[in-house]
């Protein structure tokens, strides 16, 4: 099952959803995932493994951390092939001075922002949905 790629209807669509709790991104030598320790993402770099996980979790484990973000996950199943959605939220954000850290599932595109900023970010992305309906 493949994605919409209309870049007007991914973005009247896109839901932006907040959700519960905060996560960090934290790294760890090797390509393998510590025992005990559950990341909802990971990824290999040169210089060790990337997790992203509940800051509780980094906590509990001792692991060095990124600043608490919390997730907004876009609620459209968007196409890996899709051109345009992560340049127009990336650039919405931008205008109100809003760090997005972006990472692509298959369904959909969730966005890492500063525990701070979750609320205006959400609103910016509404905003930005409202303005392609």
């Amino acid at each position: 099952m493949t994605g919409g790629r209309d870049l007007q209807e991914l973005l009247a669509t896109m839901e932006p959803t907040l959700r519960d709790g905060a996560y960090v991104f934290a790294t760890v030598s090797g390509t393998v995932v510590p025992a005990g320790i559950d990341p909802i993402g990971t990824f290999r770099e040169a210089e060790g493994l990337t997790l992203i996980l509940p800051a509780a979790e980094a906590a509990r484990a001792g692991l060095d951390a990124s600043p608490p973000m919390r997730l907004i996950t876009l609620s459209v199943h968007s196409s890996l092939e899709a051109v345009g959605l992560t340049a127009a939220f990336a650039t919405e954000l931008a205008r109100h001075g809003i760090s997005a850290n972006v990472v692509a599932g298959y369904y959909h595109d969730h966005i890492f922002i500063g525990a701070a900023d979750a609320e205006r970010a959400v609103a910016a992305l509404r905003m930005l949905s409202m303005r392609h309906r």
